[in-house]
C-alpha cells in the first residue's frame, strides 16, 4: 500500500506544472514594423501597424494561449498615397477587414506556430520568436514573421498572377517585425 501511495505521489509531482500567469500587451510600448519588397531592384518600403490587443499566458517555461489583434486601419507608410493604397482593396481592405488576428498554437525550439487571419483568410504560419524577462517583471516578445501575402488573397502586382509587370512587380513575401512588451494582468 505504501508503494502505491509513493508511486501516486511521485506521479502527481512529476505532472505538476506551475500556474500560468496572464500577460497583457502594453500597446504604447509595443512596435510592429512591416517591410515589403519590389520584385526587381532594391526598393523596400516599410512602415508600421498598431497592435490593437494582445494577451498570452506564461508559466516561466512555456508561452501559450496567445492572441494578438492588429488594427489594419493603422497600417502606415511615410508616403500618404501608399498608406491609402495599402488600406484599400488592392492590399489589406482595412475598411472591410479592420482587424488581423494571430492565435498561437505552440512554441517549440524558439519557433512560434499558429494561425493568422488576414483579410478574412486564415492560414498556418510559423516564425522565430524570443522571450525576455525585463527588470520590471514585464516580458518582451521579439521576432520577425515572413509572410506570403498571396496566401491571404493579396495578389496586387504579383508576378505569380500577372505577367509583364516589369518594375511594377511586388514580391509575394513581406516581413512583419514585432517587439511586444507585456505586463502581468
Amino acid at each position: 500500500m505504501k508503494t502505491i501511495l509513493a508511486f501516486l505521489l511521485l506521479l502527481s509531482l512529476a505532472s505538476f506544472q506551475p500556474a500560468a500567469t496572464t500577460y497583457q500587451a502594453n500597446l504604447a510600448a509595443s512596435q510592429l514594423t512591416w517591410t515589403g519588397h519590389a520584385e526587381a531592384g532594391t526598393w523596400a518600403p516599410s512602415g508600421t501597424v498598431h497592435l490593437h490587443h494582445g494577451t498570452f499566458e506564461y508559466d516561466g517555461r512555456t508561452l501559450r494561449a496567445a492572441r494578438f489583434e492588429f488594427d489594419m486601419t493603422t497600417i502606415k507608410h511615410e508616403d500618404a498615397k501608399l498608406t491609402e493604397h495599402l488600406r484599400g482593396t488592392d492590399f489589406f481592405d482595412a475598411e472591410k477587414h479592420p482587424t488581423a488576428v494571430f492565435v498561437l498554437r505552440d512554441v517549440k525550439g524558439g519557433v512560434a506556430a499558429g494561425q493568422l487571419t488576414l483579410k478574412g483568410v486564415t492560414k498556418p504560419v510559423q516564425f522565430p520568436i524570443t522571450l525576455e524577462r525585463q527588470p520590471d517583471g514585464s516580458l518582451r516578445l521579439k521576432g520577425t514573421a515572413t509572410l506570403d501575402r498571396t496566401q491571404f488573397g493579396i495578389n496586387y502586382n504579383s508576378s505569380s498572377f500577372f505577367q509583364n509587370l516589369g518594375s511594377y512587380a511586388i514580391r509575394n513575401d513581406f516581413q512583419l517585425a514585432f517587439d511586444i512588451v507585456a505586463a502581468k494582468r
